[in-house]
């Protein structure tokens, strides 16, 4: 009698290649501000610094001009680009555009609260870190919110656009997290965002969406103009 036939294990995961390694990094390095705004490297530097060769560097450089992270000058590798309060405004009209249309998406799908626990957590994470007035876990609750919401609406494209934005402004959120206020209002405007989405509501999920947006953005750019920072 012939044995039942054994089911195969699941495939691994593909390893991330030594260019994905290399832009992982380097990305990283440069959101923490361990690479500052206006850094200069080598190529070989970098490469050394991540223990890879100089080809996958090179290649995961690209990408993060692309992004708009870096800018690459011949004979002299990478230089991180600094962000000024007049790119902040930029990357808000760029958010005032597409985040809304996200928000729109999700609320249009045939059974707009399905799938809902992501932004539900995070609204919650956001209310938890509000009321023990830890600024560093809101901060990063508001980016899964935000991350999520575009990823959930269903057009990758948008998503992709946003996400490139996003990573753009990273420093300057963090730089202007201490000199907010403590943001009780960006907290529950982002629950009603979610509450609008969850009951079907395209045009109000926008709208609610928009006004935030253009408050917060309004808000950060403010902040960094006071501050008298040229860049950051």
């Amino acid at each position: 009698m012939n044995s039942a036939p054994t089911s195969r294990p699941p495939e691994a995961a593909r390893a991330p290649s030594a260019a994905e390694q290399a832009h992982a990094q380097l990305k990283a390095l440069i959101l923490d501000n361990a690479l500052p705004p206006g850094a200069q490297r080598l190529e070989s530097e970098l490469a050394l610094q991540l223990g890879l060769s100089r080809t996958p560097v090179r290649e995961a450089l690209v990408r993060l001009q692309q992004e708009g992270l870096v800018e690459i000058t011949p004979r002299h590798g990478m230089r991180v680009q600094p962000i000024a309060a007049a790119d902040m405004r930029e990357i808000y009209e760029v958010l005032n555009s597409l985040e809304p249309a996200a928000a729109e998406l999700l609320a249009r799908r045939a059974d707009p609260a399905a799938g809902l626990e992501r932004l539900d957590a995070a609204c919650t994470a956001m209310e938890q870190a509000l009321a023990a007035q830890d600024r560093r876990a809101w901060a990063a609750a508001d980016e899964a919110f935000h991350r999520g919401l575009v990823e959930l609406c269903g057009n990758r494209r948008l998503a992709a656009m946003v996400m490139q934005v996003w990573d753009q402004s990273h420093r300057a959120r963090m730089f202007t997290l201490q000199q907010r206020p403590l943001p009780a209002r960006s907290t529950a405007e982002h629950r009603r965002v979610l509450q609008a989405i969850a009951a079907g509501e395209p045009e109000r999920a926008r709208e609610l969406y928009r006004r935030h947006r253009h408050r917060s953005g309004a808000e950060l750019v403010s902040l960094i103009e006071r501050s008298g920072v040229a860049w950051l």
